[in-house]
């Protein structure tokens, strides 16, 4: 989908609704970080932390899914369903890597990205009223990066099967990481684009 000028007014699908089912699964999302981040650090909860963190990023599809088929699709959800995806993401990967389960430079490859992304898209686009919204290609590389990094840091801390899940969490790294930077060409193209608009 193409970046929007917002100029003060709402998509015909989008509504001003705060409490919705697909808000409050955003929000419990949310509010579950600071606990699987315990979780992962603590060395003794490690592995019900990581499988805390695989089950928050997995349901990243169940929000929007319920927001499009109940009709709950908010202003708000649409801000609320990414920062969530974005929070889990950098803080699982933060304690992954303090874990050691985790490479440091594969999770600055996505923290970057994600950082760049967010301090020059979304304050020029904030600044100006102008919501961009999310590409295909942006969701399916987040979606191959929710199973690569679970699947790495399940391998690297040794929990069967090891190493079916380092195939598979490098394969989706990869496929993933490729996407993720593709995305950030395309939501650069966008942004410029919104802008021009409203200028």
């Amino acid at each position: 989908m193409n970046g929007t000028a917002d100029n003060g007014s709402r998509p015909a699908d989008a509504s001003a609704a705060i409490l919705t089912v697909p808000n409050l699964i955003s929000s419990i999302r949310i509010l579950l970080i600071p606990v699987f981040t315990y979780l992962i650090v603590h060395r003794p909860t490690t592995l019900g932390g990581v499988a805390l963190f695989a089950f928050v990023v997995a349901t990243d599809w169940v929000d929007g899914v319920v927001a499009r088929r109940t009709g709950q699709v908010s202003d708000l959800g649409k801000v609320l369903d990414p920062v969530a995806d974005r929070l889990s993401i950098a803080a699982g990967l933060a304690a992954l890597v303090i874990r050691g389960a985790f490479p440091l430079w594969a999770a600055l490859l996505i923290l970057v990205r994600d950082a760049a992304i967010l301090i020059a898209g979304a304050s020029l686009l904030a600044a100006r009223r102008i919501r961009l919204d999310v590409r295909f290609v942006g969701k399916t590389a987040t979606f191959c990066l929710m199973i690569a990094i679970p699947s790495i840091s399940w391998a690297d801390l040794g929990y069967p099967p090891a190493a079916a899940f380092l195939v598979i969490g490098w394969v989706c790294f990869a496929v993933g990481i490729v996407e993720y930077y593709i995305a950030t060409g395309v939501y650069v193209v966008d942004i410029r684009r919104a802008l021009a608009a409203a200028a």
